[in-house]
C-alpha cells in the first residue's frame, strides 16, 4: 500500500539523483531531509546508501559505450587497460579506509544526534573551499582521463575519502582534489563519474550485507522506489552537468552549499 513513507522515498530518490554528481553532497541532503521529514526507512541507513546505485546505473547508461569498449579491450588494448587501472587505483583508498572506518562513520557521523550538525558545517566549509579553489587554482594541464598517471588516480582516491564525512560530497572531493592536482574541469568531472561506479557499488553491497537480516519485504520495496527515482532524476542531470560546469564553473554550487548549510545551522540552533 502506498503511504507517506513511499512518498518520502520518492522525494529522497529524486533528491539523490539530482545531487549525486554535483559538488553539493547527495548524502548530506539525504541526512538533512531524513531528519526534517522524520523518514522511517529500513534499518542501518541502508536506504540512503542503496538508492545511490540508481544514480550509478544512470552513469553506466550514459557512458555505456566507453564502459563496454573498456571491458571488451581488457588485456588487449592499452587505453582500456590504463583506464581500468586508473579507476581501480582511485577506488583503492576508499575500499581500505571505508572497510576499517565503517563502524565509526555509521554510528557517529551518520547518527541522528550528530549527523545534521556534521553535514551543515561540512556544507559551509566545503563551499568556501570551492570558492578558494575556483579563484586561485589555474586551468590545469591534464585535459583527459586517458592522460592520468596511476599516481594521480591514487592521490585523487585518497582525497575522495574525505567524502566519508557526510556533507563533504564525494563528487566535490574528487573534482576539487583533481583540480588541485592539475586536472581540468571536464576531465576531473568525468573521472569523478567513473570513480563513483566501484565506490558506490562496494558501499551499497557492504551495507546490504551488514543489514540484510533486518530488511523486510516492505523495506526492500521502499528501497526499490527510491532507487528508480534516483535513476531517472540522475539520468536527466548527468547529460547536462558537464556542459553546465564548463560554462559556469563550480561557484554557483559553492554559494548554494554555504546558503543551505547556514540555513540548516540556524534551524538546528533554534530547535
Amino acid at each position: 500500500m502506498f503511504d507517506i513513507t513511499h512518498l518520502q522515498a520518492l522525494l529522497l530518490g529524486i533528491v539523490e539523483g539530482l545531487t549525486e554528481f554535483i559538488p553539493v553532497s547527495s548524502t548530506g541532503h539525504l541526512i538533512l531531509l531524513v531528519d526534517l521529514l522524520g523518514f522511517q526507512g529500513p534499518p542501518g541507513k541502508v536506504f540512503e546508501i542503496a538508492i545511490q546505485l540508481g544514480a550509478i546505473l544512470a552513469i553506466c547508461l550514459v557512458y555505456w559505450r566507453r564502459l563496454v569498449d573498456t571491458l571488451a579491450g581488457l588485456g588487449r588494448d592499452d587505453r582500456a587497460n590504463r583506464f581500468t587501472v586508473n579507476v581501480l587505483f582511485g577506488f583503492l583508498p576508499a575500499l581500505v579506509i571505508g572497510f576499517f572506518a565503517h563502524g565509526f562513520i555509521k554510528s557517529v557521523l551518520f547518527s541522528p544526534q550528530f549527523g545534521p550538525w556534521v553535514v551543515s558545517v561540512a556544507l559551509v566549509l566545503g563551499g568556501f573551499a570551492i570558492l578558494a579553489i575556483e579563484r586561485y587554482v589555474g586551468e590545469g594541464e591534464v585535459a583527459s582521463v586517458d592522460d592520468f598517471r596511476f599516481s594521480l588516480s591514487l592521490k585523487i582516491g585518497f582525497i575522495q575519502c574525505l567524502a566519508m564525512i557526510p556533507g563533504v560530497s564525494r563528487s566535490g572531493a574528487t573534482i576539487m582534489g583533481a583540480r588541485l592536482l592539475g586536472v581540468r574541469r571536464e576531465a576531473a568531472t568525468e573521472f569523478s563519474f567513473f570513480l563513483a561506479v566501484p565506490t558506490m557499488l562496494a558501499a551499497t553491497v557492504y551495507d546490504l550485507y551488514k543489514n540484510w537480516s533486518g530488511l523486510s519485504l516492505e523495506g526492500l520495496g521502499v528501497i526499490a522506489l527510491g532507487f528508480l527515482a534516483a535513476f531517472f532524476s540522475a539520468l536527466l542531470v548527468v547529460r547536462f552537468v558537464i556542459a553546465l560546469i564548463n560554462r559556469h564553473g563550480f561557484v554557483p554550487f559553492a554559494y548554494y552549499r554555504i546558503l543551505l548549510g547556514s540555513l540548516m545551522l540556524v534551524i538546528l540552533l533554534l530547535r
